[in-house]
């Protein structure tokens, strides 16, 4: 992840939750009271999260102890410590949730991707993402897919093209759109277009498309439209394409399959948090 806009968006979300103080903490614990936080998984799963609990914790206090006990990716079980923080008793109660929100939605992600990855068992497919994500949370959900195992497809509309059935209609044909985005562009981007028949893919390559997307295409009719395309631009099956029936997508060739549920439809992973203060037994 992009560390620095990390920090940022932690602030944002912080000054969202807290506002100007916590009336609750701030009462009940005199200044200067220590304490501890301990991160439970209650799931078994794929952890994801390391950086938001570190430098969460230490954006509100920088003298916060973080000891994380897993890293991002590996498998947890039910019942693991996977980090413990030490310091002022109020700021970690007011970091708390924000953080605990974002692994448990992020290692949620990971989880879903790693079954996909795992569902897929694939030496050439991969499995990526959509835009699909939650407004706000894009890099941290983006970067839980490939803490799972899978792969990013474009990270927005501004680092790739991707003509799609409305700009295929506006600008008359795939040739067309192909034309004017390759005048426009350089060499840099690549583009891809969406197809959804085979004169539509046999257009695609002809006007020599990076990537042609398969859009809502059964195995079946994938393996016979991978024959059309050259081994120098990649494929992509994407829509509706359900977890169960990921193996038999992979034994069409099909370079990518990219799957909106992995960020739009993947449970949060359980993780509860335990809080002791210095007056306990630690």
């Amino acid at each position: 992840m992009n560390l620095l806009k990390m920090q940022q968006q932690l602030e944002a979300f912080f000054i969202e939750d807290i506002g100007d103080h916590d009336v609750t903490s701030d009462v009940l614990f005199q200044e200067g009271t220590e304490g501890e936080i301990v991160f439970i998984s209650k799931q078994d799963g794929i952890f994801c999260g390391s950086e938001v609990i570190r430098r969460g914790f230490r954006l509100l206090d920088e003298f916060t102890i973080v000891n994380i006990k897993v890293q991002d990716g590996e498998s947890i079980h039910a019942g693991q410590t996977l980090a413990t923080v030490i310091g002022n008793m109020a700021i970690l109660l007011k970091g708390e949730r924000v953080i605990l929100n974002l692994i448990q939605r992020m290692s949620g992600i990971a989880t879903k991707t790693n079954e996909a990855v795992r569902s897929l068992s694939s030496d050439h497919t991969r499995i990526c993402d959509t835009r699909k994500t939650t407004p706000g949370l894009r890099m941290f959900e983006k970067y839980a897919v490939r803490s799972g195992g899978g792969f990013n497809h474009r990270n927005g509309l501004y680092d790739a093209v991707m003509i799609k059935d409305n700009h295929i209609a506006f600008a008359g044909s795939i040739t067309k759109a192909v034309q004017i985005v390759r005048g426009q562009l350089g060499h840099m981007v690549k583009v891809e277009v969406e197809t959804e028949s085979k004169e539509q893919v046999l257009e695609a390559v002809e006007a020599k498309a990076d990537c042609i997307m398969f859009d809502n295409q059964t195995p079946e009719s994938i393996s016979e439209l991978v024959t059309l395309v050259p081994n120098s631009i990649v494929t992509e099956a994407s829509g509706g394409i359900q977890i169960e029936h990921l193996s038999d997508y992979g034994k069409t060739g099909v370079d990518y399959i990219s799957l909106g549920s992995l960020t739009h439809s993947a449970p949060s992973l359980d993780i509860s948090v335990r809080v002791h203060t210095h007056k306990e037994e630690l």
